[in-house]
Parts: structure tokens; sequence; C-alpha cells
């Protein structure tokens, strides 16, 4: 039932305050917001919603801010809501709903401030406020994973050091991409993977161990890499540990032939053009899935013109972290042309690199569609350059 209010908006604040004190404050949205002359509608904030969680202990309130399609999420004390609340209500949003323990409270306030206060039945009840519990990794903590001891990132008990926290991270967020894409792959028979630039190796280490020990798929998993040393230690652990179907080999990118199919190609820091010489490689073999994290990229920041965009490019810094970001762009758009469906997704730094972009890459069924080649030649042509690294070094030699 509503009812007229002089001053809808302290009443509602009044109840606010009272809920959160008492910890019965079960959640408040903020709606009905009001347009400003000239806002962009995608970057306009349209509801901010609240609700109880708890963090070290202590009862917090999780705010999901709604902007356009996005929704933005920060954590907040009570204080700080009642503070959010205040400066919204009536100037941003008209419409405030408080959901307790005793009843639901709706205040709609008006330009001039008065509005109605309601108040109906409770409809919901006591939320639970667990919050920080631990991320469920594919490869958990405190059980014991081989390789993930003899790299130096776990103890022999499964415990994860504490200097290998990040890389842990980074080792369970590859498998998250990686898992997620089987259902693209073969679903009988060995599962062939090249892995280029392969390095220390601790990630196609982990592959193996996804697809073997915890999808139960039979493999031949290839390490290529071209420092010999490198692979020999690796080769020594895969021995030790005792892979069944994982071997590494010295060997170059773009002079690499396998023997048979490829089904997933992986590179993950291949330096500069290397990247476009093995995703070039893995086009030709027609490569089911492509997964590739960049490295250094240099050769679109060399090419574009600095005329094209003056006020950026004549800013060394600018160039060459704009020249990345199209570097990416173009490859991603290179492979719809021959017939991948592509994301461009954010990762984890490797330690070899600070790029944090994954580009994953499946293989459709049917022939590339004219709309991808016109949209990758007009980037080429907003950039300025007649020449792509990834386009070359497809060309019949």
């Amino acid at each position: 039932m509503s009812v007229e209010s002089i001053n809808p908006l302290n009443e509602f604040l009044d109840l606010l305050r009272d809920a959160l004190s008492r910890d019965v404050c079960w959640g408040i949205t903020l709606s009905q917001p009001h347009r400003k002359v000239g806002e962009n509608p995608s970057e306009a904030t349209t509801k901010l919603s609240f609700r109880p969680i708890e963090l070290a202990g202590e009862r917090r309130y999780q705010l999901a801010e709604r902007r356009g399609n996005q929704e933005f999420h920060q954590n907040l004390a009570a204080e700080k809501v009642i503070a959010r609340v205040t400066e919204e209500l009536g100037s941003r949003f008209f419409q405030g709903d408080l959901f307790t323990d005793e009843a639901d409270f709706s205040a709609r306030i008006r330009h001039d401030g008065n509005g109605q206060l309601g108040r109906r039945r409770p409809s919901k009840s006591a939320p639970v406020v667990e919050h920080d519990r631990r991320k469920k990794y594919l490869i958990p903590e405190g059980r014991p994973c081989p390789f993930l001891t003899e790299i130096g990132v776990m103890t022999p008990a499964g415990q994860v050091k504490a200097a290998k926290q990040a890389k842990f991270r980074q080792v369970n967020r590859f498998l998250e991409f990686v898992d997620e894409i089987l259902p693209e792959l073969p679903i009988s028979g060995p599962l062939r993977v090249i892995d280029f630039g392969c390095g220390k190796s601790y990630l196609t280490f982990a592959l193996h161990y996804l697809l073997t020990e915890l999808r139960s798929r039979e493999v031949e998993v290839i390490g290529l890499d071209l420092k010999a040393d490198v692979v020999n230690d690796c080769q020594r652990i895969a021995d030790k540990l005792e892979c069944k179907g994982l071997r590494f080999e010295v060997g170059d990118i773009a002079g690499y032939t396998p023997n048979g199919h490829v089904d997933l190609s992986v590179s993950l820091h291949a330096c500069d053009t290397a990247t476009d010489a093995a995703i070039a490689q893995a086009i030709g073999w027609q490569a089911k899935v492509i997964l590739a994290v960049p490295c250094c990229q240099h050769e679109v920041a060399n090419l574009m013109p600095t005329e094209q965009l003056p006020g950026l490019l004549r800013h060394g810094i600018l160039r060459e972290r704009f020249a990345a970001l199209a570097t990416d762009a173009l490859r991603a758009e290179y492979l719809e042309t021959v017939g991948y469906r592509t994301q461009v997704i954010e990762f984890i730094d490797l330690e070899h690199t600070p790029k944090n972009l994954l580009l994953r890459a499946i293989r459709n069924e049917g022939s590339s569609k004219p709309a991808s080649r016109d949209r990758y030649e007009h980037l080429k042509s907003q950039l300025g350059l007649s020449d792509f690294a990834l386009e070359r070094f497809q060309q019949p030699r």
C-alpha cells in the first residue's frame, strides 16, 4: 500500500539506516533513471542494486551498477551504501526499493521532491551471504599434481607456494580456455596438439594433464622450441613423469611439418611476426582450433604512416600500444577471412610478456563470408597498410 508523503526520501533513508544497523537489509534497488540531455545511452547508469555479502567475516554490500549492456561491481560498507543511495535517489533515480525482514518499502519521488512511500509484505527471505569462497579450479589447491610439483609451483603435499600463486592461477585460467573449446575437437581418437615456442613448457604440461588426466583423452602433444637445452630439460621432466603422448622437439615455427593432421595449435609467447608464422602454419594445416597469446609486436608500428593518425602516432609509447592492438585486430579479422570464428579474450600476463590478450579461433565448417574480407581490407586501409605479415606468410612459397 502506498501513501502520499511530504518527504519520502528522508523516510526511506531512515528505514534503510535501521535495516542496515540490524543486518536485516536483504537488498536495495534504485531504478527509473532520469536521462540527462546529451547523455550517451550506452554509458548512462540505468540501475543500481545492492545485496548483502560476507567478506573476511564482515558484512558488506555488493553494488551492481548497470551501464548499457554492461554491469560493474564493487563491495561497500553500510555507511557507503547510505551515502550512495542518498546521492542517487531523487536526483538520478526516482524509484527506490528496500527489502527487509519485516516488509518491502518503495519510494517514488517526483521532481519536486515529494512523492509516495509504500509498504507491502516481505518478498525476500534472508539471503546466503557467503562470498569469499575459494575459486574451484580445474587443478585444485591441496591436491598433489605431479607436474606442478616438478616445476616448483606446488609442494609434494599439494600446497601452492606463496611465490607461485600467480603462476598457479595462470595455469588454471589457461586450462579453462582450453576446456571450453574441447567440444569443438574430435570426440574420438587421439588429439594432435602443436605448441609453438613452448619455452619452459609449464602450460604445455598443464594442457597434457587436462587432456589425459582430467578428460581421459589419448593425445599426441608436441612442444616445439628453438633452444636445445630447454627442449632437453622439458623432455627429461616428461620422461620422469611418464607423460604418455608428450614429446619435445627442437624446431622452427616457419619450417615445421607435422606427421599428420593438427587439431589444436598453440603459440603463447612467439615474438613479433613469429606469432603470425605460427597462425599461418595452423591455418595451412586447417587446425580445428588456434590459441595464440602474442608477445612483442613491432611490424605494424613500423609500417603505419604517421600522417594517418598524427595526434596518436607521433607519440612513441602510444604508437607502440596502439600498434599492438591494431596487430591483434588484424589477426582476428584475417582469421575470419579464412574460415575461423575468432574471439579476442583477456588473459593473465605471461611471465615472458606483459601482453594479456588471447586470440581463440575455431574453424567453421562452411566457407568464409565476403564481409570478413571486406572488414579486413578496410582495417588495413584505415591503418595505412599495404602489407601484413600473417597474410604474407599465407601466400604460396
